[in-house]
């Protein structure tokens, strides 16, 4: 009896611990195989899915995401092949080379070819790769470079005077960004019709010049001449959006070349606060503007002597060729006479930035170099009103910048005249912006002010508005609201504009006093948006005040033109 209760007890212990164990065994499976989808789960987990678990405060400082994969396995074997690709791509890129030197060749040179050309010993380094998905139209790769090589390169340089110099260039270091474009995507092998390639971003790039046997100093000149004609050559025959297309398989491939794609009408309006240059009196500043950093795409503002608030009121015009990709780069100098201008500081803005057929108003912090943002210096402000008018836009805007407005008779006969006399600017360029002329009414209701700086003891001021139309110099002014830093005017004014696309409107409050006046600042309106938009109102910060807005409301009537019979 014994027995068979001992037995009895011990199969049911064993089938417990056998169930206990296969329960265990089981819960373990389902543990591993859970923590395995965890980790799959992980592994295809993008940068774009962690920042939306987790924000940028819970990240550590030294945490960097880049959207470009190492190179390593790439560098080891150019490394190995670099001897025969040296060879190969030395007699390629002299040949193709030279004409573009020979196109931009300084005037006092009179040849400029090469007598000998080789990369060197050393390989470039590609840092990283980045594929951009373009959808089914193709595929776009950018590659980063660097390059601190040890080429051979004569210059064989000839003035007009008879002097020949070999000039080589040496300590070349070089850093950008190539972008290749694979486009269109096709079913017959290698699945493309034709590469692209660009320098798409150029971050670097150093060289040094020594006449061989001689000094390049030695002819005045000589050594910017040759060094601009370079970068020039650099810029213009492979920077972006310029790009070289290489057939691969036969095809039209007109759309993968560079075109213009709209217009950017820029009006420099004025800058602010800018550092002085000088050590007497102070900076006379001018603006370079440009998209592409070309001599002759370059423009350049009038100069303000004495001025460190300075108003230019200027317009210009530019040809964008990638707006998604280009930008506008704002350059002020101090004009320093026959010496070379002093850089005050620079600014940029992105095309991408601008809504087409909108004007965009923007005030721009001044830095000391563009590739680093950050400037502690306060270096100024250049206010900027920007408009991009991409070509065949149809959704009912009018670019008033363009000559489809109809002129008057006397206008025509002007126009005709001046250029009957030869009447031209920026380097024989007929001014087409005088040619279009745009008249009217502007209406401003001055509404109120708020937050404006206390201009008496008793920290109260008894404010009112100058308004002044700059190119005719028309004046009206509010009455004055006593004791207020928060007046209420609710005053209409209404000014009769000859040129209201070259006009501009100045405001200025002041604080009225028995026996005399203090000024409380400023604010400078042009009238592009008003034309555009017809009326608008709108808050505007005071310039030269601590603080303090001027709420306004401004409306455009257009004056008929009178055509001919």
């Amino acid at each position: 009896m014994a027995f068979v209760v001992g037995l009895v007890i011990g199969l049911i212990l064993g089938l417990v611990l056998i169930i206990g164990f296969v329960r265990s065994e089981n819960a373990r499976s389902r543990c591993r195989s859970e923590l395995a989808a965890t980790i799959a789960a992980f592994a295809r987990m993008t940068v774009e899915d962690s920042r939306k678990l987790l924000s940028p405060e819970q990240y550590p400082s030294w945490v960097v995401f880049s959207q470009q994969q190492k190179l390593t396995w790439l560098n080891h074997h150019l490394e190995k092949i670099w001897p025969y690709v040296n060879e190969a791509a030395s007699d390629l890129i002299k040949a193709n080379v030279e004409p573009i030197l020979e196109q931009y060749r300084p005037a006092l040179l009179a040849s400029l070819t090469f007598s000998k050309f080789t990369l060197g010993t050393v390989a470039p380094q590609f840092t990283g790769v980045e594929i951009i998905e373009n959808g089914s139209e193709g595929i776009t790769m950018e590659l980063e470079m660097q390059w601190d090589g040890n080429p051979s390169i004569i210059l064989d340089i000839k003035t007009y005077l008879g002097v020949a110099l070999p000039v080589q260039v040496k300590n070349i270091g070089f850093t950008g960004v190539f972008r290749l474009i694979f486009r269109p995507l096709v079913d017959e092998f290698p699945c493309f019709g034709a590469v692209c390639y660009s320098l798409r971003k150029k971050k670097k790039l150093d060289f040094t010049l020594k006449v061989i046997g001689g000094n390049v100093s030695s002819i005045p000149g000589l050594s910017d001449a040759i060094e601009g004609t370079i970068r020039d050559a650099v810029e213009d025959s492979i920077t972006w959006p310029v790009r070289k297309i290489v057939p691969i398989l036969p095809g039209d491939y007109s759309d993968l070349e560079l075109k213009p794609v709209g217009v950017l009408e820029v009006k420099l309006v004025q800058a602010k606060e800018l550092t002085n240059k000088d050590l007497i009196g102070k900076s006379d500043p001018f603006a370079e503007l440009y998209i592409r950093p070309l001599r002759n795409r370059m423009k350049k503002s009038k100069t303000i002597n004495n001025d460190l608030n300075p108003v230019w009121n200027e317009h210009f015009e530019f040809i964008v060729e990638d707006a998604s990709t280009q930008h506008l780069v704002v350059k002020v100098y101090d004009e320093e006479g026959v010496q070379t201008s002093e850089l005050i500081g620079c600014a940029q803005i992105y095309l991408r930035d601008l809504e087409p057929g909108k004007v965009k108003d923007v005030w721009l912090k001044l830095v000391k170099d563009l590739d680093i943002q950050r400037d502690n210096k306060n270096r100024g402000q250049v206010h900027l009103e920007l408009l991009y008018c991409p070509y065949g836009m149809k959704s009912g805007f009018t670019n008033p910048f363009t000559k489809t407005y109809s002129m008057t008779s006397l206008e025509k006969v002007l126009k005709n005249g001046a250029e009957a006399n030869g009447a031209t600017e920026n380097g024989g360029e007929v001014n087409k912006r005088k040619d279009v002329i745009i008249r009217g009414v502007l209406s401003i209701t001055v509404i109120s002010a708020e937050d404006l700086a206390p201009a008496d003891i008793m920290g109260k001021a008894d404010p009112y508005v100058v308004l002044t139309m700059k190119k005719s110099e028309t004046k009206n002014k509010t009455r004055v609201v006593n004791e207020s830093l928060n007046p209420v005017w609710n005053q209409t004014f209404d000014f009769v504009v000859e040129d209201g696309l070259h006009d501009m409107l100045i405001l200025e409050v002041w604080d009225h006093d028995t026996f005399g006046k203090d000024y409380m600042g400023r604010c400078i309106l042009t009238l592009t948006r008003v034309l555009l938009e017809g009326e608008y109102k709108e808050s505007f910060e005071l310039d030269g005040a601590k603080s303090g807005k001027l709420n306004l409301n401004l409306k455009w009537t257009p004056q008929p033109i009178y055509r001919d019979s």
